[in-house]
């Protein structure tokens, strides 16, 4: 009895099996510990739930030659250790998209990229990457599917890492990670800071809630840090670095960033004690094994971009057209937007991170608001006033719902084609976050055909619309003083020229839905 005790909790401490087979489905000739008889000899049968199950042997086994049979990889074993010993519980699982894990490694008919160029092409990177990026016939067949396949995503995501990856480069720097690292962000998020996939891992580097709460980003109802690029990116590579420093391989860190820490030894089990990635990956989860020879061919396109003809779109602004303020009060993008002018898809695009398009204002907590640098002079000098006017406006939206919810002013909008919130929002004289809040929208994706309920101001859409046309004429000035546009004017800092004209009664008396304006335009600034 005793010799059997301690072969239980051998097998115990080493496997820790657990099949997940329910209790009465096992068989009556098994027996648990406390149903052994003295004096017979028994030998395990099977392990279901941590619990041994035995029957009756003619000889015991030796168990003086279990740990040799058993005898754990040495290096595997010390991951799981030192990970542990980390506590991380949560690692960032299915985070990949689903092209990844169903990539088919056939080979792919691209005669404008000879099997022989790509040899000398990944030599060359290979030796300027601490990446394993050796050529090998799947890692061909998937360059090659994505030159052939994706050639207009490419090109965007070219265009939008002249905005993000500076800020990459700059924190994986800092945490000395290679620069090349930042293709990773590529493959996770297609450079979408508020993507989320089917399990809820989301941003740019797509963090599980635990996991991004374990690494200092918050999320709250207004906030969620996993989706802010640059603290976002400042976690991912202080989780790389922790894997890095657990493998010594950069391989194998990405494919437990992946599937975590636990697959990845397993992997290393599984093939023998191999610790290269490309000799376990068949034993790697299929989305893992599909992880890094997308991150491999995603490099390879971005560094031969201009040997493949890849004609990169210019993004909106660059970093370093862009600065940072710390707000002072709550303060929404919508007004933001009419205070400065800037379109609120511009602002929603430099600061991802605000999820209703509200900065909310905490103590103990710096949130930012990221503006361009042309605009950020005029909104610092007169940022008191700015406050002051968003102030009393919030005040004013403690009922904000009864003044509209007037069935005479209440209107069924159907979204149409080019349709976005912004532009429904100019067209009513409302906000955006108005229109979120009266259709319970958590997004600001639209779909053709949808109908949307609106409470424009003063009853009536402030664009021309049909059956409106009579009603804008009567409240568009005949005779009122007028102002010639000059150079770095912008529809807020000429509302600030005359006393009581705010940027929307520059756009309902001028007609205009954007913000861009042309020195020489004349524009109507008063009522006469």
């Amino acid at each position: 009895m005793h010799q059997v005790k301690i072969y239980t909790t051998v097998l115990s401490m080493i496997f820790g099996l657990s099949f997940g087979l329910a209790q009465d489905t096992i068989q009556q000739t098994r027996l648990r510990q406390d149903q052994l008889e003295q004096g017979q000899d028994y030998v395990i049968d099977t392990i279901i739930d941590g619990q041994a199950y035995f029957k009756k042997t003619v000889k015991p086994i030796d168990l003086v030659e279990l740990p040799k049979v058993l005898q754990d990889h040495e290096f595997a074993a010390d991951i799981d250790k030192k990970w542990m010993e980390e506590l991380y519980s949560n690692t960032l699982y299915d985070t990949i998209y689903r092209d990844v894990s169903g990539l088919k490694y056939h080979a792919v008919d691209y005669p404008e990229l000879t099997t022989d160029t790509l040899k000398a092409r990944l030599q060359r990177l290979n030796a300027r990457t601490p990446f394993n990026v050796e050529y090998n016939p799947g890692l061909e067949s998937v360059i090659k599917s994505f030159l052939k396949n994706r050639h207009n995503s490419f090109e965007r995501l070219m265009g939008l890492s002249n905005y993000y990856f500076p800020m990459f480069e700059r924190e994986l720097d800092n945490y000395d990670i290679p620069l090349e690292m930042k293709y990773l962000a590529i493959v996770e998020s297609a450079l979408k800071p508020r993507a989320r996939s089917r399990v809820g891992a989301t941003g740019l580097w797509q963090f599980m809630f635990a996991t991004g709460k374990e690494y200092g980003l918050d999320v709250s109802s207004y906030v969620d840090e996993r989706s802010d690029p640059i603290k976002a990116t400042i976690a991912a590579s202080q989780y790389l670095s922790k894997l890095y420093k657990l493998f010594g391989d950069w391989d194998l860190a990405l494919a437990a960033y992946n599937s975590g820490p636990g697959n990845v030894s397993k992997a290393i089990r599984r093939s023998g004690g191999y610790q290269n990635y490309w000799n376990i990956r068949p034993n790697l989860p299929r989305e893992t094994a599909g992880y890094v020879p997308a991150f491999l061919a995603t490099m390879y396109i971005f560094e031969y971009a201009k040997e493949h003809g890849f004609v990169q779109h210019r993004p909106e602004f660059h970093l370093i057209e862009t600065d940072t303020i710390h707000v002072k009060q709550m303060i929404t993008l919508d007004q933001v937007s009419e205070y400065t002018g800037v379109e609120v898809e511009t602002l929603q695009f430099l600061n991802p991170a605000y999820k209703l398009d509200v900065i909310p204002f905490i103590e103990g907590k710096n949130y930012t608001l990221r503006l361009p640098r042309s605009i950020m002079g005029a909104f610092v000098n007169n940022e008191d006033q700015l406050y002051a006017q968003a102030k009393a406006e919030l005040d004013k939206r403690e009922k904000p719902l009864p003044q509209f919810q007037d069935s005479e002013t209440k209107t069924r909008y159907r979204v149409q084609q080019g349709d976005y919130l912004g532009k429904i929002a100019r067209k009513f004289g409302v906000r955006v976050s108005q229109i979120k809040q009266w259709n319970g929208l958590r997004s600001n994706n639209l779909k053709i055909g949808q109908r949307l309920t609106i409470y424009p101001r003063n009853g009536v859409p402030v664009s021309r619309s049909k059956g409106s046309a009579s009603s804008r004429k009567s409240t568009k000035p005949v005779n009122g003083k007028r102002y010639t546009v000059q150079q770095g004017d912008s529809l807020w800092s000429i509302s600030q020229k005359f006393t009581g004209v705010s940027v929307q009664n520059i756009r309902d008396w001028n007609d205009i839905s954007g913000t861009r304006l042309k020195p020489g335009m004349k524009l109507i600034v008063s009522r006469g």
